[in-house]
This record gives structure tokens, C-alpha cells and sequence, in this order.
């Protein structure tokens, strides 16, 4: 009977071991995401948010948006008012068109004078009369097309003031729809719809599920065999007689050392001290959760 007790216990403690060294790896840690915390760019009562926990949302989706009537109003009276500037706009060459009349009338008086001049049947003062006359009109012209320009410019001027005006109403109109930045799984949700809300005011937060990073720890000893960009092999429990692989990348090596975290297994536990890595892994088919732990065979 004791024989048979000795027995059990070393075939257990052969297992144990056997166990144990089957999923002995170069170094272990946690897989993390790209996370993004989504705020509220405009300030009013959040008309439509219907998405929930654990959502799944693309790049560019439209999720909700922030009452924007009031900015629309605004938007509609800086238009009027564009409007009403160019209905107040001169038309330059409608105005002058008289006075060219006139200039054009006393040329060709002053052509008709100059050949009755040249046959003795006009005076040189009627002459110089008619070419006084051509010249104070076409100060008067000059005058008065510099007078309409400035109104023009002017008017212009405010028109492309009111232009910039209409510009920053549609970039508020724009930041009033909630416009999803990544594609990733809904974490949280801090508001709910009809609530009111500020610019800054966190909506949700989100993550990329598909890239993720696992955060390994390494001590000083490996750090020859780690390089950036180096390929390896990255892995996760499904049981506790099964472990899954998946290909990844080294992205990211500490060149400072830090203590242990007491959650993390080191290849060598007297070391204290170790390196932190990040390695790229794609979640194919949706097994690794944010916050499990994984482990990874550099070779």
C-alpha cells in the first residue's frame, strides 16, 4: 500500500513537470490594443447615439450627432447677408457708360472742328475748348470709376469676411456629427443620447481588436537575440492542455530596465530586472482579449 501511495505521488509529480516545461516559453506578458477615447467636439444636446458595449465600428462611421440648428440658422443669415452684398455691388461699367457717351460725343466734335479749323471755318479757341471739355471728362470719368472700385472692393471685402464666417460654420456643422477615428470593438460608453454635452466631453472609448501588441518582459540575457522587426512566434492558452500560436513582429524594445511586474513570469525568475518588448500580433480569428496573457518563443 505505501508502495502504491510513493508510486502515485512520483507519477504526479512527473506530469506536473512534464506539464509545466510543455509551455515553457522565452518570455510572457499581456496583450494590449490601440485604445482611443472619442470627445465631443461641439457643445449641445447629443440628438442621436444609439451605439452600445461592444460594438464593432469601421474607420469613418457615422455613430450620432450634436443638435446643430442653431449653427445652420447662422449659417442661412451669413448667406442672406452675402446675398444682399452683391445685390449692393455697382456695376462699374453700367455707371460710367454716360460719361463715356459724352467723351466719345466731344471727340468726335473736336475732330469735326480740328478740319473745319484746317479750312479756315472754326477758331482755335473752339478747338481748345472742345479738347478742355474731352479732358475734364475723363477726370470725371477716372473719379468716378476709382469712386466705384473702392465701393466694390469694399463690399468684396466684406463678402469675403462673411465667406470665412460661412467656412467656420460648416467646420462647427462638421464636428456636430460624431464620425467614428478607427475601426475597433466599443469599450465603453460614458454619455447617453439626449444628454448634453461640451466640447471635450468624452463620448466612448474604442479599440483596434485586430492589431494588437503583446507586452513581454525579457531579461538582460536576451536582449541579443531580440531585434526590431525580427519575426516570432506568439501564443495563447485555449485550455489547459492546448496552447494556439500566432505569427508576430517586434515593434518596440525598452532601453531602460524595470522591475518585474509580479504578474509576469520570466525565463529566469532571479532576475529582477527586465526589458519591456512589444510585439505586433493580428487577431485573426478574434481569440486574443485585451488583458490576457500570452507568451513568445523569440527562436
Amino acid at each position: 500500500m505505501k508502495q502504491s501511495i510513493i508510486l502515485a505521488i512520483g507519477t504526479f509529480m512527473i506530469m506536473f513537470s512534464c506539464n509545466r516545461n510543455k509551455f515553457e516559453h522565452d518570455a510572457s506578458g499581456t496583450f494590449e490594443s490601440t485604445e482611443v477615447i472619442v470627445s465631443s467636439e461641439a457643445n449641445g444636446k447629443l440628438e442621436s447615439f444609439q451605439i452600445i458595449e461592444g460594438d464593432i465600428l469601421t474607420k469613418g462611421q457615422y455613430v450620432g450627432y450634436i443638435d446643430s440648428i442653431q449653427l445652420y440658422l447662422k449659417k442661412k443669415q451669413l448667406l442672406a447677408t452675402n446675398k444682399a452684398i452683391q445685390v449692393k455691388k455697382p456695376d462699374i461699367s453700367v455707371q460710367v457708360s454716360s460719361i463715356k457717351e459724352q467723351i466719345a460725343k466731344a471727340e468726335f466734335e473736336r475732330r469735326r472742328i480740328q478740319r473745319l479749323l484746317a479750312d479756315n471755318a472754326a477758331t482755335q479757341k473752339e478747338l481748345d475748348d472742345a479738347n478742355s471739355q474731352i479732358e475734364v471728362l475723363k477726370k470725371s470719368l477716372n473719379a468716378q470709376v476709382n469712386t466705384l472700385s473702392t465701393s466694390v472692393n469694399g463690399l468684396d471685402e466684406e463678402s469675403n469676411t462673411n465667406n470665412v464666417q460661412v467656412s467656420q460654420i460648416e467646420d462647427q456643422l462638421r464636428k456636430c456629427k460624431i464620425i467614428n477615428p478607427i475601426q475597433g470593438t466599443v469599450l465603453n460608453k460614458y454619455v447617453e443620447e439626449k444628454e448634453v454635452v461640451t466640447q471635450g466631453k468624452a463620448l466612448y472609448k474604442i479599440a483596434d481588436t485586430k492589431n494588437l501588441f503583446l507586452r513581454a518582459y525579457i531579461v538582460s540575457e536576451q536582449l541579443e537575440k531580440v531585434k526590431i522587426g525580427e519575426k516570432v512566434t506568439v501564443f495563447i492558452n485555449i485550455n489547459e492542455d492546448k496552447q494556439k500560436s500566432y505569427p508576430g513582429t517586434i515593434t518596440w524594445i525598452s532601453d531602460k530596465a524595470e522591475f518585474t511586474p509580479k504578474t509576469i513570469q520570466t525565463k529566469d525568475e532571479r532576475q529582477n530586472l527586465v526589458y519591456a518588448v512589444k510585439i505586433a500580433v493580428t487577431n485573426t480569428d478574434g481569440l486574443i482579449k485585451i488583458g490576457m496573457y500570452g507568451d513568445v518563443d523569440f527562436r
